[in-house]
């Protein structure tokens, strides 16, 4: 299976050739800093592999010291790109950043004990199809 994925201005495009196994969805406070967002949400794979089709020049990677945190992003734009980690043999994709839809649905929520207190019972929370009218 081929999914392909960009960043938000287009300049990093790629492809990911094969499956994910799992879908994240963590709310640890690492992952709340680096996407502004009550999670990340993010697809893993140790047997896909990733081609990079344009921008993979510009594309920048931050690896909070001490830490197993990565995150790659676009140095144009600033979005979330796709991770190599070799040392843990598997391969990070935000699924933000994904232009083709996928079957697979979340696996789980991780670190909720580190979840944001807003970050309760949002069904309740009124929903619109674009911005609510004032």
């Amino acid at each position: 299976m081929t999914t392909r994925g960009s960043c938000l201005c287009g300049q990093v495009r790629f492809e990911i050739d094969g499956d994910f196994e799992s879908f994240y969805l963590c709310h640890c406070t690492h992952c709340r800093k680096d996407t502004g967002s009550a999670h990340a949400a993010n697809l893993f794979s140790g047997t896909a592999s990733l081609r990079w089709l344009a921008g993979a020049d510009t594309v920048r990677r931050y690896q909070l010291p001490a830490t197993r945190h990565v995150k790659s992003f676009c140095s144009v734009c600033g979005s979330a790109v796709p991770t190599e980690q070799p040392e843990l043999k598997v391969l990070v994709v935000p699924a933000g950043c994904l232009d083709d839809d996928i079957r697979l649905r979340p696996t789980a929520h991780l670190f909720v004990a580190s979840k944001a207190g807003w970050d309760e019972d949002l069904e309740q929370v009124p929903a619109f199809d674009g911005l609510p009218r004032s």
